[in-house]
């Protein structure tokens, strides 16, 4: 038997890594299959998807349908309101990448939502590959292999298989990350753009690149900042910062309304916050959320934002001084922190926060460094029960504003 063990070790290690990779991305494609599968079979009545749901219905539901829906109708001018006169719901709150690249490959496979299948698949394969490329060389090939498992595996894995933009920016994010740390920008001036419009979140990565500079010019006697770098650090930038408002101009010229996108990212808030929001103030959005589920789980409303800051202390914490973390070397962490304090500022936490911490997936890295077995093993069934759960709550009993995916 161990002799067995040892040879299948061998053939393994010999495996490409591409190979290894795929290995394992098929096989937890094949237990997130079997976990939506169940939840189709519990569904109910009272589900958004009913009780004769299938996993067709899982790929195109709940935002998936707004992604289709700009594909086939694009983007509504003027901006439809409610019976009160405030901006309903919209297809401004989603970026466009994601939705006409589905639509493209949809003219092939026979319709949109297979294309966004296709799409999110085939992007969830090759972000484990840049996964691995990014961690290698901090933690290790095995390591980074582990990392590669839990990312695959996840709560979120559900995201590899359906109409979602997130691993289409998570693959655009790592190859971002990957050329920021080897000093390859130029490849930045064209992913960029592209996660500027698939979906939120490159706002963080302007804040991302101006700490990077930062720290190359506190550092640039023992790693020389040249010129050009200097040149490049400030023109991405200075890139980052305009496609990260871009859409919210393209939005305003489109709709006639300057304030389009924000009071349509509001729109959705206003089921959360009692008497609505009129305007959006960075960082307010935490502090209300914090207030109202604490009211929602009959806890004292004012202890809500105490421990929001708790919680804000102790992530600054983690992120300078466990030396899991610091052993994904800087720009990772200046990554994580850039990413939340983005959240922080422009987020209002519901159902979908853990979606939204995906693009912080590097840190799988952290959890991967002990080496372990028990304590790899123990992460993993953690993902697949996490999965679970998130797959049950969000499709096979999803039916309200608080289980949105």
């Amino acid at each position: 038997m161990a002799h067995l063990a040892l040879t299948a070790a061998r053939r393994w290690a010999r495996m490409p890594v591409a190979l290894r990779i795929a290995i394992v991305y098929l096989l937890a494609r094949a237990v997130t299959c079997g976990l939506l599968l169940t939840a189709a079979s519990l569904s109910t009545p009272s589900s958004r998807f009913g009780a004769d749901a299938g996993l067709a219905d899982f790929v195109v539901g709940w935002d998936a349908q707004w992604y289709w829906l700009i594909a086939e109708n694009g983007y509504p001018a003027p901006l439809p309101l409610t019976e009160t006169g405030d901006v309903a719901e919209n297809a401004w709150a989603f970026m466009p990448v994601f939705a006409y690249a589905a639509k493209a490959l949809g003219a092939v496979f026979g319709s949109w939502g297979a294309g966004a299948l296709v799409l999110s698949f085939v992007a969830g394969y090759l972000a484990c590959l840049a996964l691995h490329r990014l961690l290698r060389d901090r933690i290790g090939a095995s390591a980074a292999m582990w990392a590669v498992v839990f990312f695959a595996a996840g709560p979120l894995a559900a995201m590899f298989q359906v109409g979602y933009a997130e691993t289409l920016f998570l693959l655009l994010l790592f190859l971002a990350l990957d050329a920021m740390s080897r000093r390859r920008y130029a490849q930045l001036y064209l992913l960029i753009p592209l996660m500027a419009f698939t979906r939120p979140g490159v706002l963080a990565f302007a804040l991302f690149v101006g700490l990077h500079g930062i720290v190359r010019w506190i550092r640039r006697r023992d790693d020389p900042l040249q010129g050009r770098e200097i040149a490049h650090i400030l023109a991405l930038g200075a890139l980052a910062t305009v496609t990260g408002f871009g859409w919210q101009v393209i939005a305003g010229l489109a709709t006639g309304d300057p304030g389009a996108y924000l009071a349509t990212e509001l729109a959705w808030r206003r089921h959360w916050v009692a008497g609505g929001v009129e305007t959006f103030i960075p960082f307010e959005g935490w502090v209300q959320a914090a207030q109202f589920w604490f009211g929602f789980w009959g806890l004292p409303e004012a202890a809500g934002p105490v421990v929001l800051v708790l919680l804000v202390v102790g992530a600054g914490a983690a992120l300078l001084l466990l030396p899991q973390v610091r052993a994904l070397g800087a720009d990772l962490r200046l990554w994580s922190a850039s990413y939340l304090l983005y959240l922080l500022a422009v987020f209002f936490p519901q159902s979908s926060t853990f979606r939204l911490l995906l693009p912080l997936s590097p840190l799988w890295g952290a959890v991967a460094v002990p080496r372990s077995r028990w304590w790899r093993l123990g992460v993993l069934l953690l993902c697949v029960l996490g999965q679970w759960l998130w797959i049950f709550a969000m499709y096979a009993q999803g039916n309200t504003f608080w289980q949105v995916p």
